[in-house]
């Protein structure tokens, strides 16, 4: 495992379409592991007005990607972040350690946004987004495929396993800091 940064905790990117079980896996992996803060960046947007327009069709806020970027900078460079969002390429690639792509089936997807009350024309348009794997090329085109984590999450006992999947990945990244940090320091 390459490590590009000196961070002491690593960032983690949780993405995919609306519904796929973002939050909460990502609110899960903060609970389970100690020192990683989870940001929910749609309700970053909104609770610091990080965007200039409104989508009325859609209704919801078209975000200004340097507001966003410049909002977490600070955060992301200190490192111990679980970000939540589900478009991925206006983010720095350097801010990740990891990046966990989650997929789910179009039926759980449709349950699971008609559950939110979501209009048709929305659930639509997400579910056209899953199945012609908008969010993974997405992924695939704006980050090193090393550190890429796709995993469906359909079920709890899928996201139970993603979880215990992502905290041994993480454990492999703090071995690989470490041995980082020992060659550093036997060079000085």
């Amino acid at each position: 495992m390459e490590i590009e940064n000196n961070r002491q905790k690593p960032n983690i990117l949780v993405t995919g379409t609306p519904g796929v079980g973002k939050s909460t896996l990502g609110k899960l992996l903060s609970e389970h592991i100690e020192g990683l803060q989870y940001v929910d960046v749609g309700l970053l947007i909104n609770q610091k007005k990080l965007y200039k327009e409104w989508n009325q069709e859609f209704n919801v806020p078209e975000f200004d990607q340097d507001m966003v970027c410049d909002e977490l900078e600070d955060a992301m460079s200190a490192g111990g972040m679980i970000i939540d969002f589900h478009t991925s390429s206006f983010f720095p690639e350097r801010w990740f350690d990891l990046v966990v792509l989650l997929r789910t089936n179009n039926t759980v997807l449709y349950d699971r946004l008609k559950a939110r009350g979501y209009e048709d024309k929305k659930i639509t348009e997400n579910i056209e987004c899953e199945i012609l794997d908008v969010s993974k090329d997405e992924v695939e085109s704006s980050y090193k495929q090393n550190i890429i984590m796709e995993l469906n999450n359909e079920e709890v006992p899928q996201l139970e396993q993603n979880i215990l999947q992502i905290i041994e990945y993480l454990k492999q990244w703090k071995q690989a800091q470490l041995q980082k940090q020992q060659q550093q320091q036997q060079i000085q």
